[in-house]
């Protein structure tokens, strides 16, 4: 049976999907004819295309493509450009993190949590340095605690564990959910913050460099204390154009690395390399958030900025990938820790569903979800 639909959608199913035309043409070699109207799909067919493409299948049956926009403020750029279009594994990204907050939400409700007092607590016109002190003291995030730390990693599983247990569901993942086949592009977007008064929610792209990923958290947790939703590509090479980003920046910088007690550390005697090492050593970030404070007081011009930045990126970018780890430990960071915990023990004490939990942690079997709930140190 041959499938009535407007040829359009299907050319606009697969812009959105951004795979590569070849990779779907291999598996539907009928493509282009389905585009140009020759020839119709068959449902099965279009079923097919669908969940290739990430698509709902009822987006077949409208007459003309829908206008998906961002459900959040958008500040992504390329080459100093506003990004159009998103990916649907970024919006189903957003998606699930929305659904996730807003079950959060009524379940800290129902448990008497008041509204966090750190959210939408500062202004764009705080200066970055006070601003970034006051997200330090409500965290706990000291630069003299993360000296004792062994490695930056270590100093970014702290960070997470921090602002989670402050309140802040932190996910950091690179994927849509669980699902391994659809990873997400940090040349995309590198993070974003739902804001809000009880469930404040970051999001970190975990497809991106461990390096890149400490600045992103502190970018998207300073949009939390300043109680705005964004979807960013935050890094501390570029000096945004937008007022509300390039004060995320400079408070995640100055968060990261205090400017002062950088100029008390910093040789401007020794090596570049040597030092930025020992820096990234001292304050337990990664060596592109040293460059960028080291040009931020001086210590590099522009241009000696630009030239070592992309050195160490590069380096950076060579280096092996480590494991993922055991997976029920990282999916206390893929869904926050905070909110699995508190799914589980909602599960379990039959408030919420088995059905809606497997759903919002992605999971289809009854054995992943009791493994969690063990190694989250419950009964399950």
């Amino acid at each position: 049976m041959r499938v009535e639909i407007k040829p359009q959608l299907l050319t606009w199913a697969r812009e959105r999907s951004m795979i590569e035309n070849e990779v779907l043409e291999n598996r539907f070699p009928k493509l282009h004819e389905w585009e140009s109207g020759e020839r119709k799909p068959t449902l099965k067919q279009l079923e097919n295309f669908a969940q290739a493409t990430h698509t709902p299948v009822g987006y077949f049956f409208l007459d003309r493509p829908p206008v998906e926009e961002m459900p959040v403020p958008d500040f992504r750029t390329m080459h100093g450009e506003r990004r159009r279009r998103p990916s649907a594994d970024l919006l189903d990204a957003i998606y699930l993190c929305q659904q996730r907050q807003d079950w959060y939400r009524e379940f800290a409700r129902s448990i008497g949590e008041r509204p966090r007092a750190f959210a939408a607590s500062l202004a764009i016109t705080e200066n970055p340095a006070r601003a970034a002190a006051t997200i330090r003291d409500v965290l706990g995030f000291e630069v003299e605690e993360r000296r004792r730390l062994p490695t930056w990693t270590d100093a970014l599983r702290k960070f997470v564990e921090l602002a989670d247990a402050a309140g802040i569901l932190v996910m950091v993942s690179g994927v849509v959910g669980s699902n391994n086949h659809r990873k997400l592009d940090p040349e995309e977007f590198r993070g974003f913050a739902l804001a809000d008064p009880i469930a404040p929610l970051v999001f970190v792209n975990g497809s991106d460099t461990k390096a890149a990923q400490m600045f992103t958290l502190a970018h998207e947790i300073a949009h939390i204390f300043l109680g705005q939703s964004a979807v960013s590509d935050a890094q501390p090479s570029v000096t945004p154009e937008d007022r509300v980003e390039r004060w995320c920046n400079q408070v995640a910088a100055e968060l990261l690395v205090p400017a002062q007690m950088l100029r008390d550390d910093y040789d401007e005697r020794a090596d570049i390399y040597s030092e930025m090492q020992r820096l990234a050593r001292r304050f337990k970030v990664s060596t592109l958030v040293v460059l960028r404070r080291i040009f931020d007081i001086g210590g590099l011009t522009l241009v000696q900025f630009r030239h070592e930045y992309e050195a160490e990126l590069r380096r950076l970018l060579e280096l092996p990938v480590g494991s993922g780890g055991n997976f029920y430990l990282t999916l206390g960071a893929r869904a926050s820790k905070r909110f699995a915990r508190a799914l589980v023990v909602s599960t379990l004490e039959g408030q919420s569903s088995f059905t809606e939990a497997l759903r919002l942690l992605g999971f289809k079997r009854m054995s992943t979800f009791r493994e969690l709930g063990q190694n989250l140190g419950l009964a399950v």
